[in-house]
């Protein structure tokens, strides 16, 4: 056994520990997510928007984010050299995707609440890269380091403990979403069944894990090859569940380097994969009575794909679903005899595919072409694509009046560049 699977072995172990001791401990009260005896207090509606007004009025200090990314990261492995072995060898990834998430912190920080929960699923999922509690704290001093470091003479203490109190409601619920899936494993053991290249950066990939992968349809999941330990990549979960367990994924190629190409490139029948737990919250509303938009661009046909599985099957099956496929070019319709399938399935589909290049890329014409299309208030709205492509989606809808709790979309980050922003680089899934 290598020492990346001894390390997973204790990770395991000691969550099997930490469960046992959970399920023989007396029952107490419930608390609610972020709350707990260890934990950093939670701050109020108010007190969160006052940290978050005095955050970005100095957010100057410390920008731009990437100079405070690695004064961060050269402060952590200097002081704990072994952590560098849970990161992958490149970094550029683990980096983006860090300055997102301090950008989506400091977004929602006025909404406690809704940060907490993002945050819960975020340790839920962290528990696949061999995160503990400790590690979070070590994390935070380094965190603080960096400011510092960055700031200068223009930090305050006050400053500091607007800082800490974000970072601890982070934490928090980070380690709260942690404990509440130690029943579950922290990934899945997957081998490859099916690969089929659909062009030269294209490939759909058929999996199976070796114990049951509890899933909806609509929902994403994070994967890893061995080719390149440590480093994860979302992608959605093409189909609504099976009976024989077996997953999809639709994969397109962005590098020559990374996991997409990897996937893509030098991945064959036979091999192993890992999957972490499946999350989001763009799966479809099988009680609601009102018709349903799907706009989709590129592989996020993979989300659309799965909700029409799922709509087909339901036995109240809705009245009309219009769905907007958005590719570059007619080849990149890729997956053409399963929409025909769906056509056959679902009476009341009506498919308007959109091509033009561009138009899985960013905004757009499959955007425009909806928009052009009629008004879609009164409708269930689910978009899937690239992050570009989402967000002018969901800004057409929300300026038609559609509420935004009728609007499922995956995870964008950072919501758009703001004055203090800059130029986001949020992480999208494929």
């Amino acid at each position: 056994m290598n020492r990346q699977n001894t390390y997973h072995a204790l990770l395991a172990r000691q969550d099997a520990m930490r469960l046992r001791r959970r399920l023989m401990a007396p029952t107490r009260q419930p608390t609610a997510p972020g709350a707990g005896p260890d934990s950093h207090a939670a701050p109020d509606h108010a007190d969160a928007a006052a940290d978050q007004r005095l955050i970005i009025r100095h957010l100057h200090l410390v920008s731009p984010f990437d100079r405070l990314i690695d004064h961060l990261y050269d402060a952590l492995f200097e002081r704990h050299p072994y952590l560098r072995g849970l990161f992958p060898d490149s970094m550029a990834f683990q980096r983006a995707h860090l300055e997102s998430a301090l950008r989506y912190l400091i977004d929602h920080l006025h909404r406690p609440d809704e940060l907490a929960a993002f945050c819960t699923r975020l340790g839920r999922d962290h528990r696949k890269l061999g995160v503990r509690p400790v590690h979070y704290e070590l994390f935070e001093a380094a965190l603080v380091q960096a400011l510092r470091t960055l700031a200068g003479e223009g930090w305050s203490r006050e400053l500091e403990r607007a800082w800490l109190r974000m970072l601890g409601l982070t934490v928090t619920a980070m380690v709260a979403g942690a404990e509440q899936a130690l029943a579950e494993p922290p990934y899945w053991n997957a081998v490859v069944t099916g690969h089929r290249r659909c062009g030269p950066d294209l490939a759909v990939l058929r999996v199976r894990t070796g114990e049951p992968y509890p899933h909806l349809a609509g929902q994403y999941t994070n994967v890893q090859t061995p080719r390149l330990p440590h480093a994860w990549r979302p992608y959605s979960l093409a189909g609504a569940p099976r009976e024989d367990g077996e997953l999809e994924f639709h994969v397109r190629r962005t590098g020559p380097d990374g996991v997409s190409g990897a996937l893509v490139t030098r991945t064959e029948v036979g091999d192993p994969l890992r999957l972490g737990p499946a999350q989001g919250d763009t799966t479809p509303d099988l009680t609601s009575e009102r018709d349903a938009l799907i706009v989709a661009g590129g592989t996020g046909w993979a989300t659309a794909k799965a909700l029409l599985e799922e709509m087909a099957r339901t036995p109240r099956p809705r009245r009309g679903i219009h769905l907007f496929l958005g590719a570059r070019t007619l080849h990149d319709l890729y997956d053409t005899a399963a929409l025909t399938a769906l056509e056959r399935r679902c009476a009341g589909l009506r498919v308007i595919p959109v091509v033009g290049e561009g138009t899985a890329a960013g905004n757009g014409s499959v955007v425009e072409a909806m928009a052009r299309a009629g008004d879609w208030s009164g409708h269930d709205a689910y978009v899937s694509g690239p992050p570009g492509m989402v967000r002018a989606a969901v800004d057409r809808l929300t300026a038609q009046g559609l509420p935004a709790d009728r609007i499922r979309h995956d995870p964008l980050g950072s919501p758009r560049p703001g004055p203090w922003t800059g130029s986001a680089r949020p992480e999208g899934v494929q």
